[in-house]
């Protein structure tokens, strides 16, 4: 009988030792990452609470089955800013899985989380790290993703003792140095590419693709070009014996010089001439003060006797001219855009419509028929400015739409931005994006995988008089024959679009996604006067990663309070569309849905009205 109590009072304590273990584990793991919470700002609020069982009940937090500790940490696009501090994540060391990916988090890697001996796979992409990788990384790490980031240095060497990393990505980042021999053979994904690498790829890696290492000017081997041959040292260098020229070879190097000289005449020639010829052919374009008249022929010299009746108009338009009336009209300068020349044209009857006047069209008149009726079809939605009709001859491409009277984006959050200026504010900027967002949504679903718009900004974001946001200058892109040495859309373009010249349904989403930026910011990424062009999209990241968030906003934005989670959330569907990598960024329709959530999100009924908030002020708190 002393026995059996005896065993029972033992496992008594023995349960009541582990129990007590295993609540100071689950606890300690809870104070690190309350610790991690208090400390590090974020926009989506967290659940974290003593009050509450951790691996139930909190947001993003998995715990082994026994319940004793966190494995595994999942808080992708959660809005955290700044940076991680040591001691918080760092001490739990049961962990397996950490995903911080898609967030604002700076400074530098915390040697502590790279180090835990249990991390198996390591996400921290799209954030804005800098600094050196540690050199102490946990033996057992499999997958490991830094990219999208601002890391320097070289690529640590101890790397390659990882026997157990299948995955590799260091993509845009700001690593030099040579590539270490990961002679891995569990490795199954490896990209290091645009960063600032040099020096030849090591055999063991040659296997790789070509994009695991493109965008490093400095790197070599194969899959990339050769590595130069160094020349021969000057010891090895055969000596050159000096010799006096003969008087044949001298009469051949005159001869030559001379008809090097003849031809480079006749060149310069044939280029004067081409010049003479094309400087006939083109029309002065002068910018006219609204009310006075400009010559007719602006527009339409190009258009062919025999033809002048021949303006093609599409099914539903309302209007009942001519040619002949459209070219005696009133024409004033709208300006002169990537595409063509537009024109403001007041007809006899008092209509008002847009023409422009398409330039550098490379297609054939039957093919131009084509494209426009298919444009005509796809352009019928109420986030697309009208096509109304179209003139095709040699000589002359008129495109006519219809007037938009509030006029374009950027000349409402550009213009006049002195004294007497009325701010845009925080309603009509998220109105305005929403329809364009839209428009360019049913672009790409009504058109297909291979139709883009190619060129969206905010001048070609025209208005409606209750300030929805309308796409223009749809169709235009696939009729150009040649692009320029400098993309047309420079400042909103995508990065492969400069590379390649071709447009995709991805590089609208990135152009979008800088237009979302110029919204927020208040900066036009194009240039203006002296200034160069501004990469809008690298300088809010800088930004964001230096004096956070606030200093991103307009001020024009800060007089209106409750709006901050809003905008913080609106400028992350932007930095989500300008990934730099396609795949990464979302689809339009995706955008659309993102806008419309934003929306209906808790924090609108804390809005208000913009008028109320015009005379009160505010600044961004930490969320």
């Amino acid at each position: 009988m002393k026995k059996l109590q005896f065993v029972a009072v033992a496992t008594i304590i023995f349960l009541l030792h582990n129990l007590h273990e295993t609540t100071a584990d689950i606890s300690s793991d809870a104070q690190s990452l309350l610790q991690f919470a208090s400390s590090v700002p974020h926009v989506r609020q967290l659940n974290w609470n003593s009050t509450i069982p951790i691996c139930k009940s909190w947001v993003g937090i998995t715990c082994n089955n026994e319940g004793t500790k966190v494995i595994a940490i999942h808080l992708p696009g959660h809005g955290l800013f700044g940076p991680i501090p040591p001691n918080t994540i760092g001490k739990l060391d049961s962990l397996r899985i950490l995903s911080l990916r898609s967030n604002f988090l700076n400074g530098s890697l915390p040697t502590d989380i790279i180090s835990i001996p249990s991390l198996q796979f390591l996400y921290l992409e799209n954030n804005n790290f800098s600094g050196e990788i540690p050199l102490s990384v946990s033996p057992q790490i499999t997958n490991l993703d830094l990219s999208f980031n601002s890391f320097t240095g070289n690529i640590p060497e101890t790397l390659k003792n990882l026997t157990r990393l299948t995955s590799l990505n260091l993509q845009f980042n700001s690593f030099s140095g040579s590539v270490p021999d990961l002679n891995i053979t569990r490795l199954r994904l490896l990209n290091v590419s645009h960063n600032q690498l040099n020096g030849s790829i090591p055999s063991s890696l040659q296997t790789f693709p070509l994009s695991s290492f493109s965008g490093n000017e400095l790197l070599c081997g194969p899959p990339l070009n050769p590595c130069p041959v160094p020349p021969p040292s000057m010891a090895l260098r055969p000596k050159k014996h000096t010799k006096k020229l003969t008087t044949g070879a001298i009469l051949a190097i005159a001869i030559g010089s001379f008809l090097l000289i003849l031809l480079l005449g006749i060149l310069l020639f044939c280029f004067l001439k081409k010049k003479d010829r094309d400087s006939v052919g083109e029309l002065t374009i002068k910018a006219v003060p609204p009310g006075k008249n400009e010559k007719s022929d602006d527009f339409g010299s190009g258009v062919q006797a025999g033809e002048k009746n021949k303006l093609v108009f599409f099914e539903g338009s309302n209007y009942n001219f001519d040619l002949e009336d459209l070219l005696r009209a009133s024409a004033e300068v709208l300006g002169k855009g990537s595409y063509g020349t537009a024109y403001k044209a007041i007809l006899d009857e008092g209509t008002i419509v847009v023409v422009k006047r398409v330039r550098e069209v490379g297609v054939a008149k039957k093919e131009f028929d084509q494209h426009m009726e298919f444009v005509g079809r796809v352009g019928r939605h109420p986030n697309i400015v009208p096509l109304c009709a179209y003139y095709y001859s040699k000589d002359e491409k008129l495109l006519v739409y219809e007037y938009m009277v509030t006029g374009s984006l950027s000349s409402l959050l550009h213009g006049n931005r002195g004294i007497g200026r009325t701010p845009l504010d925080w309603e009509t900027r998220v109105k305005i994006s929403l329809g364009a967002a839209k428009g360019i949504s049913h672009i790409h679903s009504e058109g297909g995988a291979k139709f883009t718009h190619g060129n969206i900004k905010s001048s070609n974001i025209l208005l409606t008089t209750d300030f929805d946001g309308c796409v223009s200058d749809l169709g235009l892109a696939p009729l150009i024959n040649v692009l320029p040495t400098k993309p047309r859309c420079i400042g909103y373009c995508a990065p492969e679009v400069i590379e390649t010249r071709k447009f995709t349904h991805k590089s609208d989403v990135y152009s979008f996604g800088v237009l979302l930026l110029e919204l927020l910011t208040g900066k036009s990424p194009l240039p203006s006067g002296h200034e160069e062009v501004v990469d809008l999209p690298r300088w809010v990241r800088s930004v964001v990663r230096e004096e956070w968030t606030a200093e991103v906003f307009d001020e024009e934005l800060m007089r209106y309070p409750h709006v901050e989670e809003e905008m913080v959330q609106m400028l992350q569907i932007g930095l989500a569309c300008v990934t730099r990598v396609p795949d990464n960024r979302p689809s339009m329709e995706e955008v659309v849905k993102m806008i419309v959530d934003l929306r209906s999100s808790d924090s609108s009924e804390h809005r208000g009205s913009s008028e109320d908030n015009r005379s009160k002020g505010s600044n961004v708190q930490t969320p």
